[in-house]
């Protein structure tokens, strides 16, 4: 069965909005890290859209699907688009 994706906004990709105590910590944080360096709205366009080499030729989205830990995507996006260091 695959994992819930909590979207930056709180939605769950194709359901009903996660209660707290749904949501996975790990990527509630990634989501987080995602809208403060991207903004809410592109983070979630990058995510969808954006295919990384660094993930395999996945988006984040396809990654987080396939088993992909949130700490490794999430270092993936950071090589991928120079996040500042104190950001990671």
């Amino acid at each position: 069965m695959a994992r819930a994706r909590l979207h930056p906004q709180g939605r769950v990709a194709g359901r009903a909005r996660l209660t707290p105590y749904a949501a996975d910590m790990k990527l509630t944080v990634f989501w987080q890290r995602m809208a403060e360096h991207f903004g809410p709205a592109y983070a979630d366009s990058f995510a969808r859209d954006h295919v990384m080499s660094e993930l395999g030729g996945r988006t984040v989205y396809q990654a987080l699907d396939a088993g992909w830990e949130a700490k490794d995507v999430w270092r993936a996006v950071c090589r991928a688009v120079d996040v500042p260091a104190d950001k990671r």
